[in-house]
């Protein structure tokens, strides 16, 4: 029996993408039955990086069960959909590894982080800190 296991980091990158390794790993986990938890799979922030990439979250799942090199994957995301500049990237990571932080969704943070006991932490301050916190990184 194969342990259930957790995705990579929000703040891993495959090119200079953030989030790309953990929607790939969330994809690949789901697929072998191996991932702990309940992850949104195709929405959220998933959704939000398919429509950066220009694909159906589903296409880019099914790419990822089948080719195990993430810059394979990236490639292939940017010949079926789009390529997004270089300022594009920057303005996607900027907001994705900022969420939670100062922003529309501070309030939702502050709750998330005072059910699990840790309102006091203060190096926990964006969704990607959250998770990382959650699957015991931090």
């Amino acid at each position: 029996m194969n342990p259930l296991s957790f995705p990579r980091s929000g703040y891993d990158s495959v090119s200079g993408l953030v989030f790309l390794p953990r929607l790939l790993d969330k994809a690949r986990l789901h697929a072998a039955g191996r991932l702990a938890g309940d992850y949104n799979l195709g929405t959220g922030y998933d959704a939000r990086l398919c429509r950066l990439l220009g694909l159906a979250y589903d296409d880019l799942a099914a790419k990822a069960r089948e080719e195990a090199d993430d810059a394979t994957v990236l490639a292939w995301c940017y010949e079926k959909g789009r390529r997004p500049s270089d300022d594009e990237i920057q303005h996607f990571n900027a907001f994705m590894t900022k969420r939670g932080w100062r922003d529309d969704s501070a309030e939702k943070m502050k709750a998330s982080k005072e059910k699990r006991g840790i309102a006091a932490r203060d190096d926990i301050q964006t969704h990607f800190d959250l998770y990382d916190f959650d699957e015991g990184r931090k």
